[in-house]
């Protein structure tokens, strides 16, 4: 329990990200505590798979290959490790993190956190788990833990939970907590607060952008940088991008606390330093979340080419020629989807081709399996000219679908696990708040506008997207205060869903962040069943606002 600052770093935003970013961050600057997110929905579908091949796994493996040359590095600077890799079965990677250290001759304590796993009471479901807050990391680091591997808790948990056990907050402490809430959600995404998919990328060098750090004080205000002399750049965009990803209205929800992103001020603090005050909390809802994954069927899929001439013409001819293999067949869904990226007298043959996809699902992995794969090669000398498809037929394979619940908090028994042995139960929290939607705020005046252009929307205004289950978010910021005032009466949601066709006929919810220059759309249903389900062609809506960016309308040219 101190008042100096805590220094905060992640080293992945998901199972998959940069290796040797580990080791970067260790030796490229000051750091207190490291960070790994290893978990998105799609990544607990993918380790409940591996934990029915084999129960003693169910983590991300890869995360004990980053130890191998970096635990004695952390162990001698002092840095502390807090990751989630532990997935379905944390205790499993502690005892394997363990053996690791004792093997290299490290002097490791480990501790792990466990009461998320909820499988048991949801029958069919591969992975049931609770989003798990930040106190039993605190419980683990006040113990005097160096390395906590947790299961599924929220992403901000891994900041929280350090915060919480450096500065002595308790869950009374709501707009602390919410800072670290801040903090937590902009490092999550690892490079994505450093330029990684930032709609102006070319404002920097983004070739390789270096992790992120927080700089976080008692009061729970922060600084995101990152280590001097990294790759990519912070500023108030980037920050604003990140703040935008994968959040709903201004109420962000979690175990141990509501953030107001409302409430959020930025501002540029020097180079690569941008600076979040001002974040008030809540009591978290009564209830929490909890993921369920489970097995959907099975799905197939054949890409046809369709070059040149006659798109339209080949494309029905190829769906007619189809149809007996599909009555046949009857699976339980048959989608066509024609992409016409083709473009006329083009000087190669893929800018000259477009792509028919037909996808089925089924219950039964027979039904849209090759006898009907194979019924579309079966065409190849008797259909249109130019036949050819993306890939030979193939059985089909295994999808995944997301939904999410509620419980009491009373329903987890979360617990932090102690390096020693100890078992010590994390208290729900006693003080809870109903989520509201607050009140819409006050927007600025209108730009007075006398002549316009017609441009695409990203000349002044950057998106980014996700994906929650089947719902995907949208937001989109201005980068001055005149296009704020434009943006904000223009971009309404019906002027929304005739930009972006897929949401006219979807429930679409507009939530105006004046303090972020910000206004932030969730389309429900988009998605589907989930990532995992492959509803759609970017199944995780990771470029609908780069869509949105592309599409033109009538701009003040003042602004352009």
């Amino acid at each position: 329990m101190t008042a100096a600052p805590l220094r905060v770093g992640n080293f992945s935003g998901f199972y998959g990200d940069r290796s040797s970013a580990l080791r970067e961050m260790l030796t490229g600057g000051e750091v207190d505590v490291l960070t790994g997110d290893y978990l998105a929905e799609l990544t607990m579908l993918i380790l409940g798979r591996d934990r029915l091949k084999d129960p003693g796994a169910g983590y991300a493996r890869t995360f004990a290959r980053q130890l191998e040359d970096t635990l004695g590095l952390a162990h001698e600077h002092g840095v502390r490790i807090v990751t989630n890799a532990g997935g379905l079965n944390p205790a499993g990677l502690a005892d394997k993190v363990r053996e690791l250290a004792e093997r290299l001759g490290i002097p490791v304590r480990v501790a792990h956190v466990e009461g998320d796993d909820l499988t048991a009471a949801y029958p069919g479901t591969l992975a049931a788990h609770a989003y798990l807050g930040g106190f039993g990391i605190a419980e683990c680091l006040r113990a005097g833990a160096d390395v906590v591997i947790t299961g599924r808790v929220t992403d901000a948990a891994l900041v929280t939970g350090p915060a919480a056990a450096h500065f002595g907050w308790g869950p009374g402490d709501h707009d602390q907590l919410a800072g670290a809430v801040a903090a937590g959600h902009l490092l999550e995404c690892g490079t994505q607060v450093t330029g990684g998919n930032y709609a102006f990328f070319q404002d920097g060098d983004v070739r390789r952008p270096g992790f992120p750090l927080a700089e976080i004080h008692a009061d729970g205000s922060s600084t995101v940088t990152k280590h001097p002399g990294t790759g990519g750049f912070v500023d108030t965009g980037t920050v604003t991008a990140q703040l935008l990803y994968e959040t709903g209205g201004a109420r962000y929800a979690g175990p141990d606390v509501t953030a107001r992103l409302d409430t959020v001020r930025l501002r540029q603090d020097g180079p690569d330093r941008v600076r979040i005050e001002g974040v008030r909390g809540e009591a978290p809802p009564p209830t929490l979340k909890v993921g369920l994954n489970r097995l959907g069927g099975f799905r197939n899929e054949v890409a046809f080419v369709l070059t040149g001439l006659d798109i339209e013409a080949k494309a029905e001819l190829v769906r007619d020629q189809m149809d007996a293999a599909l009555a046949k067949a009857a699976p339980d869904e048959v989608r066509w989807e024609l992409a016409r990226t083709d473009r006329a007298d083009a000087d190669t043959e893929e800018t000259a081709s477009a792509l028919l996809r037909l996808v089925v699902r089924d219950a039964d992995p027979e039904v849209v399996g090759r006898g009907l794969s194979g019924a579309a090669i079966e065409l190849a000398l008797a259909s249109y000219p130019g036949f050819h498809v993306l890939a030979p037929p193939g059985k089909g394979s295994p999808y995944g679908v997301f939904d999410h619940v509620a419980v009491p908090h009373g329903a987890v028994d979360h617990v932090a696990v102690l390096h020693d042995g100890r078992r010590i139960k994390v208290a729900a929290p006693q003080d809870t708040l109903p989520l509201a939607e607050v009140p819409e705020p006050e927007l600025p005046q209108p730009l007075p506008v006398a002549r316009t252009r017609r441009a695409p929307l990203g000349h002044v205004a950057g998106a980014r997207s996700g994906d929650k289950g089947g719902d995907a978010n949208v937001g989109v910021w201005a980068r001055s205060a005149d296009a704020w005032r434009w943006l904000a009466h223009e971009l309404t949601v019906e002027r929304f869903r005739e930009l972006l066709p897929e949401a006219r006929d979807l429930p679409v919810t507009r939530h105006a962040l004046p303090h972020l220059r910000a206004l932030n759309f969730v389309v429900t249903g988009v998605l589907g069943a989930g990532v995992a389900a492959q509803h759609r062609f970017d199944p995780q809506a990771k470029a609908l606002g780069e869509w949105l960016r592309s599409r033109h309308l009538d701009i003040p040219e003042d602004l352009l």
